[in-house]
């Protein structure tokens, strides 16, 4: 990203060799302090830190072994501020759309707490992803990136995954994926109008210029039910009911199958995705909910606030 002008957080690589070199750099930037593991840490090798001292302290326990092999290599980040918001691309190499953004709820419990987890839950399109935003968002971005997979000799057609950070207005890339985002994809691709075929042909012949191409301007909003449990241990196999009474909604299945008696049960920690419409947030999740409390599962759950902080923006 720092070769190809895309902005991002400014970072740093520090082992052993340049600590003093990491010292200097986290003295260049604001607090907190984010210091990533390199290598693989079991999901625990991010520290975010307030304290200059504690985080120049905890550099240095990290390069001498705080996580074993995996911290061998620091990344000191800076830390940026905002919301996060999923902007997906589809590219032919030459040309490119933007499908619709959507915004994802990563935390298992209301009011973001808790465990990580795949996803909880996502709304369809973003309020403050304006086209003045999505503007800045394709020359500073999506531009760039195509222009630099080029330059780097790569022909890729498919996917780009757009994680962001919404800092005052300012588009800055906080991850880069080849695929379309879950849940983010359950609202996103029920708002593309038409054959999404079409547009799937014309990226693999290199044609997507000559596609027309639309976007509903209905609001998507999914609410993901999950395991009890989840996202750490779970049971399987628990009969659902209430799916053959579900109105105006998209059910995705997702962590479900069929039993002996050919009863649908549970078989995954996210188990369905409910997705409904409107022509607003709260019509859409008012909709979504009232579907969701049809699903009955022993150990049920799931968030109930999805779209409630984009709701205060509108």
């Amino acid at each position: 990203m720092e070769k190809h002008g895309v902005p991002t957080a400014k970072c740093l690589k520090v082992s052993k060799e340049n600590l003093d070199e990491g010292y200097k750099f986290l003295e260049s930037v604001k607090a907190p302090y984010v210091l990533k593991a390199d290598g693989l840490a079991a999901g625990k090798g991010v520290l975010i830190l307030n304290e200059l001292q504690e985080a120049k302290d905890e550099l240095s326990k990290m390069l001498d072994g705080k996580f074993g092999a995996a911290s061998a290599t620091v990344v000191i980040e800076e830390f940026l501020k905002g919301i996060e918001v999923s902007v997906f691309v589809l590219t032919d190499g030459e040309h490119y759309v933007l499908l619709p953004e959507a915004k994802d709820y990563k935390r298992i419990g209301d009011g973001d707490t808790g465990l990580n987890t795949g996803g909880m839950g996502a709304v369809s399109p973003v309020p403050f992803c304006t086209p003045d935003f999505l503007n800045r968002v394709e020359e500073r971005i999506v531009k760039p990136t195509l222009k630099g997979l080029k330059a780097e000799g790569i022909d890729y057609k498919g996917f780009i995954f757009l994680g962001l950070m919404n800092d005052g207005g300012t588009p800055y890339v906080i991850e880069y994926n080849v695929r379309m985002g879950d849940p983010e994809t359950e609202a996103v691709m029920t708002r593309i109008e038409g054959d999404f075929a079409d547009l799937l042909f014309a990226c693999a012949d290199g044609r997507l210029n000559e596609v027309h191409y639309a976007k509903s301007d209905k609001t998507a909003v999914t609410v993901m039910m999950v395991s009890g449990g989840y996202p750490e241990a779970y049971e399987k196999g628990k009969v659902m009911t209430g799916l053959d009474t579900l109105k105006d909604v998209v059910a995705f299945h997702a962590g479900t199958a069929f039993d002996a008696e050919n009863e649908v049960v549970t078989s995954g920690g996210r188990v369905i995705a409910v997705t409904t419409h409107g022509d607003s947030i709260e019509e859409a999740r008012t909709k979504a909910y009232r579907e969701v409390e049809k699903i009955h599962f022993e150990g049920a759950n799931y968030r109930h606030d999805i779209g409630l902080d984009l709701m205060r923006m509108q």
